[in-house]
């Protein structure tokens, strides 16, 4: 965005401003895009199902025993052994799979 700011005000401002300026302005956003990439590269990448393990969902599909429920923005077929009606909340507990196994949220 920095970058940006400093070729219009290198067009705009009257001179020698107009170096100035823009010679701020690109060195700030080269500084920014620095910071910008010594922060994503130390986060870790969180792919897979067992970051859905703990998580909590809603039932769409009547279990008794295998239904459908939808957690973190995804519809999965899952197993409950107590069984859970549609609309009821429930906790993955287990991957096997491409089934989630759930415990109905009291």
């Amino acid at each position: 965005m920095l970058l940006i700011v400093a070729l219009v005000l290198l067009l705009v401002l009257p001179d020698p401003w107009d170096v100035y300026g823009a010679l701020l302005f690109g060195l700030l956003g080269l500084v920014e895009l620095y910071l910008w990439n010594r922060t994503v590269r130390r986060r870790r990448k969180e792919v897979g199902v067992h970051r859905l393990v703990g998580q909590i969902g809603k039932v769409r599909v009547t279990c008794r025993p295998v239904g459908q429920v939808f957690v973190a923005g995804e519809l999965w077929r899952a197993h409950c052994a107590e069984g859970a009606d549609a609309g009821e909340s429930v906790r993955v507990t287990s991957v096997n799979e491409l089934t989630l196994d759930v415990k109905v949220v009291r």
